[in-house]
């Protein structure tokens, strides 16, 4: 393994950083002001600002390995780069054009959609000039199963007929969102792998109703995550990505990438957190002496930078099998890291929050909302549980040698 970063990473990585420190940060309170005296799901136009800026700079969908639609940097190269976007989650993703839901969907888009699907839909979401969001989840049935999915994708003449409500539609609650990509069953009487399709639904299609944006841990985020029904939705047949019966392993091709990107974000917001708790440690003092010379705060510190080595290092490990191997030979470390991130991530802040007090649970620092948005990453794309099945199942089937049996010593 070498994750030595090359001559155009490096070169992108400081320009990302030059970005985050002169413009990004220097944005957030800004960005805070302008969603509260607007409306919350509208981008803030400090944002695309930003997004000017960012496109200028070179630092434009950086995420897109395909090189028809994007740089072609590699997981290894884009792995640091996307750690920096986590540091502020709420801006520089979307500064970037690197945010989800639209990152998966345009690599879905790009891997799977016609020629007609790309130039409607592919394109605009290349150039930021759309969103969208992708419909999995139902609020009726344990979508950790995806075999349990109940909305129905039937096919009538020339169209497809939709019906079903889907929660958890990430970028559905901003006006800009233009389409969805829903899963739901084709062909009910069909093996469990077999009987789902995707389809591509205009936003605007009559039948499809925004219900409610769903919070986490009371914070709205301006892309918002909606409760959609979709009733008696008509589209055209050609609005069907790949072949019916494929959704599943569709689903199973986008969700891998869009796992690895959400570790490296969350590896970035521990990593802002650990360098906020310092220096709280540093600049406080309680009994006489600096909160950093307690012994258990020296302890926080010292056990959040061993964690987040190790798990930056296996993100990383896991970036060079997908660039190797391929999404499906990394299957069992995809599935690990999308545990070992979050919950890393989710001590590191949770014990910067310690170190701040009162202060850590305000809006006056970033710690409450890393903390919300780390915890709701052990359910999103997959509950813990579920990856830790994968592993297991890997490491069980993994084929086993007896070690040979110890050679006695001469005259023994």
């Amino acid at each position: 393994m070498d994750f030595t970063p090359t001559q155009r990473a490096t070169e992108l990585r400081h320009r990302l950083t030059d970005f985050m420190e002169e413009h990004v940060y220097p944005a957030e309170p800004v960005y805070a002001d302008q969603r509260r005296e607007g409306d919350p799901h509208v981008l803030p136009p400090i944002v695309e600002e930003l997004k000017r800026e960012a496109r200028a700079r070179g630092l434009w969908n950086l995420f897109m390995r395909d090189e028809r639609f994007g740089p072609g940097l590699s997981n290894v190269e884009y792995a640091p780069l996307a750690e920096l976007t986590g540091r502020s989650p709420q801006i520089a993703p979307e500064a970037l054009n690197c945010f989800a839901p639209d990152t998966g969907n345009m690599e879905l888009l790009a891997e799977f959609g016609t020629a007609e699907q790309q130039e409607r839909w592919l394109m605009p979401l290349l150039d930021g000039e759309i969103r969208s969001c992708f419909g999995m989840s139902e609020p009726d049935v344990a979508s950790s199963d995806p075999t349990n999915l109940t909305t129905t994708i039937r096919r009538d003449g020339d169209e497809y007929v939709v019906n079903g409500r889907k929660w958890w539609s990430t970028g559905s609650a901003d006006p800009r969102c233009r389409v969805a990509i829903v899963m739901g069953v084709s062909d009910p009487d069909a093996g469990p792998h077999q009987r789902h399709s995707m389809i591509l639904v205009p936003f605007d299609a009559p039948g499809v109703e925004m219900l409610r944006d769903l919070s986490t841990f009371g914070y709205h985020e301006q892309h918002g995550h909606g409760e959609v029904i979709y009733r008696d939705v008509r589209v055209p047949a050609s609005t069907l990505i790949g072949d019916e019966g494929a959704g599943f392993s569709i689903a199973q091709a986008r969700l891998g990438p869009g796992r690895i990107h959400h570790c490296m974000r969350v590896i970035g917001m521990a990593e802002r957190a650990l360098e906020l708790m310092v220096e709280r440690a540093l600049s406080r003092e309680t009994f006489g002496q600096r909160l950093a010379d307690h012994g258990a705060v020296a302890t926080w510190v010292a056990e959040s930078r061993l964690e987040l080595e190790q798990a930056r290092l296996l993100v990383l490990r896991t970036a060079w099998l997908m660039d190797t191997v391929g999404n499906r030979g990394a299957r069992a470390e995809i599935a690990g890291i999308k545990v070992v991130a979050a919950r890393t991530a989710g001590t590191v802040i949770d014990r910067a929050i310690q170190v701040f007090g009162g202060a850590g649970l305000t809006e006056d620092t970033p710690l409450a909302l890393f903390y919300a948005m780390a915890r709701q990453l052990r359910i999103a794309d997959g509950p813990d549980e579920v990856h830790l099945r994968t592993v297991a199942r890997e490491e069980l089937r993994r084929p086993r040698r007896m070690a040979d049996p110890p050679v006695p010593a001469a005259g023994a």
